[in-house]
């Protein structure tokens, strides 16, 4: 049987060199074959930012699609193998067993005024901010109100998008074996007349998320690579996707010793 593979790349020069490399690899393998549409194997040749597009070019079709990525740069968090080992990744795909390792994804629904809804997957992160000034929102959990939010803004991130903006304002590190999402506040205003939790909460997957916008004016909402600048949004849901993102598991690096590269390893 043959594997269709797609390939996306950054611009990078070295990437560029990588993909060349890659090609005439992968043309000496009967069993494998370069395609531009329906791939059954996504590999990304450069960092975390590649793989994220890929993953938002392909997500129409992710229980048909693994991805796989090669990292040119420093070490990502969904990048297993580097460039000098492109043979033995390459040897990799012609032992296909169809094994993969699957995380979860944020399944977000943004509501206009006019009642207009628009249906997003993130596979990190999504983010909800004001700008300059303070953002007001309720945050219902579920159909129940949690606490009327006043601050900088709020996060809501994977498991895998812990280690990314989550982190960087306090948010816990989740191991993507865990089915959940998490809610960290961005500067939130606490003082004797507003209260909000002030910690980051760990939402489980029967369970979401509803960002009712209070404040007026422009908001920006992050989600992933893309931004979105609106006067018209009154309210972001956020639940656990039905739909996962599958890595081939030639040879998936542990999450803990991802997170010791990125965060504690000195070179």
């Amino acid at each position: 049987m043959v594997l269709r593979i797609g390939i996306i790349h950054n611009q990078e020069e070295k990437s560029i060199r990588v993909l060349q490399r890659l090609r005439g690899l992968l043309a000496m393998k009967d069993d494998l074959e370069i395609v531009d549409r329906d791939p059954q194997l996504v590999i990304t040749i450069g960092g975390d930012g590649t793989l994220l597009s890929a993953f938002h070019r392909y997500s129409h079709r992710l229980n048909e699609v693994r991805f796989l990525g090669v990292h040119t740069g420093h070490l990502g968090f969904y990048t297993d193998w580097r460039d000098y080992e492109l043979p033995e990744l390459v040897n990799s795909l012609s032992d296909e067993q169809g094994t993969s390792v699957s995380y979860p994804l944020l399944d977000i629904v943004v509501t206009s005024a006019n009642g207009q809804h628009q249906h997003f997957l993130a596979l990190n992160e999504s983010t909800i901010r004001k700008g300059s000034r303070t953002m007001v929102a309720d945050v219902y959990i579920k159909e129940e109100l949690f606490e009327r939010f006043r601050g900088d803004g709020l996060s809501i991130s994977t498991p895998t998008g812990s280690t990314a903006y989550n982190k960087s304002v306090g948010g816990a590190v989740v191991h993507p074996s865990i089915n959940a999402m998490q809610l960290a506040e961005i500067a939130s205003l606490n003082n004797r007349v507003f209260r909000t939790l002030g910690s980051p909460s760990i939402i489980g997957s029967h369970e979401w998320i509803d960002v009712q916008l209070k404040s007026s004016g422009e908001h920006l909402i992050t989600i992933d690579q893309l931004d979105i600048n609106s006067k018209e949004v009154v309210s972001i849901k956020y639940k656990i996707a039905d739909e996962r993102i599958h890595f081939a598991s030639y040879r998936h690096m542990h999450f803990w010793h991802r997170v010791k590269d990125a965060f504690i390893r000195e070179d």
